[in-house]
């Protein structure tokens, strides 16, 4: 690997600007105002498909998410509550944002909870995750200390630097959800019903494998590198003429903070041309990021994925065995992944030390936000006057 230095303190962006510049101003008014657009969610040119995700019982099990959010409640501060807890209809679910800085950050920051409250809120995510799920999370906080350590400003990047949010009231069984929002984390977690949408979730790290410090040996997103790769090498020439879509990799994720409504048509090689050996790999792939949720929620969004494996598009830029980006992307589903240039890093060209990837629910998915529009049409409707 490139042997690479890291850039000047204050180089990088940082929990609080020490000044907020015409430039930075303009940054933020910006998020503000693609947040405040109305949602339609991530579609195409063709426009927002509807009747992808109907409102039903699944019989899955939701309350031991839903105790886990009231231990969580219960055990903050009257004061702690009142800034952690939004309306569900808030803005600020579409508020995340994967960089450092601390600007429309929202809820309560970890690092200002006390050891009790701090297990509690990590429970309500530990809970609503599989084990693998979980321990990806808690993989990319200890990466961020580890750069941290690097740098020598722990006080910026560190474990424990990460906002947590609780929607709605988990008390009535009405829908709610939770949020955890900060550097190269950002989840979000509706409950409809016994139902629950785990999309928009942006995961990254930089860098991606401690070498040492306090977590020496943590790495992330090795299998996400190496199916990818194994799927694409698989292909053939005249498959791979249908999958990669550009000579270079892109400047960032399409689709990633404040891109709500991002406008995408499918590219790429159909999973539907696969043989059955691709094919295996191609769901291998799928499932390493569908299966973060728990286990049986993600068996029911697996086979919703795999109802569209016909329409599902795998798209490719670089090389298997350099950098890349690819994404898997269907009407259900959007998956990016894309080896970064430097942004703690002094390197402005991409490496394996920097990792974006980012999962969608294309098509109003997003935020449980469809399903959240069948509750209220079917609980919720006024009564004409």
């Amino acid at each position: 690997m490139d042997v690479i230095g890291y850039r000047q303190r204050g180089d990088a962006p940082v929990r609080r600007p020490a000044e907020f510049t015409p430039d930075l101003l303009e940054k933020i008014e910006w998020r503000r105002r693609a947040a405040d657009e109305p949602f339609r969610g991530v579609g195409t040119s063709d426009g927002i498909r509807s009747g992808l995700f109907p409102l039903r019982e699944t019989g899955l099990d939701v309350d031991g998410i839903r105790q886990a959010a009231l231990d969580y409640l219960a055990v903050l501060e009257p004061g702690q509550r009142a800034e952690g807890r939004f309306r569900m209809d808030d803005v600020s679910w579409r508020h995340w944002a994967n960089g450092v800085r601390y600007f429309l950050r929202h809820g309560l920051c970890l690092e200002d909870l006390d050891q009790r409250q701090r297990d509690k809120a990590l429970a309500l995510v530990r809970t609503s995750l599989s084990a693998y799920g979980y321990t990806q999370i808690i993989d990319l906080m200890h990466l961020n200390l580890t750069m941290g350590e690097l740098r020598g400003e722990e006080h910026l990047l560190n474990e424990w630097l990460y906002w947590f949010s609780v929607y709605g009231s988990p008390e009535s069984g009405q829908p709610w959800g939770w949020q955890l929002d900060g550097h190269h984390i950002c989840v979000n977690a509706v409950i409809v019903g016994d139902q629950m949408t785990l999309t928009p979730t942006f995961l990254g790290a930089e860098p991606t494998m401690a070498e040492d410090g306090r977590y020496a040996g943590t790495a992330a997103f090795r299998r996400e590198e190496a199916v990818a790769a194994r799927l694409f090498t698989s292909l053939t020439a005249e498959q791979r003429k249908s999958a990669v879509f550009a000579d270079e990799l892109p400047p960032e994720l399409f689709a990633g903070a404040f891109r709500d409504n991002f406008e995408l048509n499918y590219t790429g090689l159909p999973l539907g041309e696969l043989t059955e050996p691709q094919r295996l790999i191609a769901t291998d792939l799928l499932g390493l990021y569908v299966n973060r949720a728990r286990e049986d929620h993600a068996r029911a969004r697996m086979e919703e994925v795999l109802a569209h494996e016909a329409e599902t598009h795998f798209a490719w830029a670089g090389e298997p065995n350099g950098v890349f980006y690819y994404r898997l992307h269907s009407p259900v589903i959007l998956i990016e992944f894309e080896h970064m240039a430097g942004v703690m890093y002094a390197n402005d060209y991409p490496t394996r030390r920097h990792i974006h990837t980012v999962v969608r629910t294309p098509n109003a998915g997003d935020y449980g936000i469809d399903l959240l529009r069948q509750h209220h049409e079917r609980f919720h409707v006024k009564e004409s006057t």
